[in-house]
């Protein structure tokens, strides 16, 4: 299940075709010929246990004639890999058996049988020795996480991954974990972190099976934008010579960057309309859509506001390219959810920004705090007094 160098590992594309059959916003022809791509692949890897699957989710239509072959195929493909076990186990050395059995792994991932190719890794992992054959085997098991979006599986993997890196690994290993981390922080919501694994990978991405390079500089850049200041940004994101070689060929990428940077706001605006569709139809981005969405909102509107004391919302209006009235409604939800500093003043049809003072807004933390550890003490002297 790992892709050669340059190329995506061919699960995780199907798993991104199957997400799209069952997008609502997929065009049904375009549906036709995924639906099509999906079951020749299916039916090329013999995958009975995923077209079972797919055809109690509707995804698919049941054909008894291609589900019996598949299934005759891999009982006379897993009788061969027994063989190859046990003769392996009589007549070579460990080394030997080790690779028979991770064949048979390998044999369950393909056929998209989730259970058997865990627990037959479990057993490959028992008879290997290695730190970094340790290490293979887990980005399998990450591999198979990211298919079925298990994600218990997929933190499980990463704490064992990092327990291994304790007993040795080497640094290319160590850097695809940055990147299978990355991947399941941006598909949890936690895209601060998402972002400092990925800068921390970007001269050193080799991790081609999960995705292209281009995609990793799309996550790279949309994740960046959320969680970086702007001087952070401008250094490791809009001057960074690994994504400036590769950002013009991601459309609308380069615009949503550099106006947000250069403070072109109405461009920015344009771009980022350009750009919903993409996240909308990423397969780890769209649980996450309207948050990503307000969350970039919040960073441009802040950013503009900071310029100012006070605005007519006339000017915000032109400077973002949009009516008064969407501006108005914008800001009003933005302010009554705390994401923006300011106040409106409707008559004079003026924002006027009111910056939380830093200072203060720590002597009132500390006095929240404070009055939690008394009460918390004299909860405390309570039940020490009974």
């Amino acid at each position: 299940m790992e892709g050669q160098e340059g190329t995506q590992e061919l699960h995780l594309v199907l798993a991104h075709k199957l997400f799209l059959l069952r997008h609502p916003d997929v065009q049904d022809i375009e549906k036709v010929r995924l639906k099509e791509e999906v079951f020749a692949v299916v039916k090329a890897d013999d995958m009975a246990v995923l077209y079972e699957d797919l055809i109690a989710d509707s995804v698919l239509e049941r054909d008894q004639g291609v589900m019996d072959a598949m299934r005759t195929k891999n009982d006379d493909e897993i009788k061969k890999l027994d063989e190859k076990i046990a003769d392996a186990e009589e007549n070579l050395g460990e080394s030997e058996v080790r690779e028979a059995h991770l064949a048979k792994s390998l044999f369950f991932i393909r056929i998209g049988d989730k259970e058997k190719a865990l627990e037959q890794l479990k057993v490959t992992e028992s008879k290997t020795v290695a730190v970094g054959q340790k290490m293979d085997l887990v980005f399998y098991t990450l591999q198979l996480g990211f298919f079925y979006m298990d994600f218990d599986l997929i933190s499980k993997s990463i704490d064992k991954a990092k327990n291994l890196f304790e007993e040795g690994g080497d640094w290319e290993r160590k850097n695809r974990l940055k990147v299978y981390e990355g991947l399941y922080c941006l598909s949890t919501r936690n895209f601060k972190k998402a972002a400092d694994l990925f800068l921390d990978s970007i001269s050193t991405f080799t991790t081609y099976e999960l995705f292209p390079y281009d995609t990793f500089i799309f996550y790279t850049v949309l994740t960046s934008i959320i969680s970086l200041d702007r001087v952070s940004l401008k250094q490791k994101v809009v001057d960074a010579p690994e994504i400036l070689t590769v950002i013009g060929k991601i459309p609308h990428l380069s615009e949503f960057l550099n106006s947000l940077y250069d403070c072109q706001y109405k461009s920015f605006f344009v771009a980022f309309a350009g750009l919903t569709e993409q996240i909308k139809l990423d397969r780890y981005l769209h649980p996450h859509f309207r948050y990503y969405m307000r969350e970039v909102r919040t960073v441009v509107y802040s950013q503009f506001l900071e310029s100012y004391k006070s605005v007519t919302i006339e000017a915000m209006a032109k400077a973002f390219g949009v009516t008064v009235e969407f501006i108005d409604l914008e800001l009003s939800r933005f302010i009554a959810a705390g994401k923006l500093h300011c106040k409106i003043d409707k008559v004079a049809g003026v924002l006027e920004t009111n910056r939380p003072d830093a200072k203060n807004a720590l002597y009132q933390a500390t006095i929240k705090q404070g009055d939690f550890l008394l009460n918390r003490i004299q909860k405390l002297s309570r039940v020490i007094d009974l």
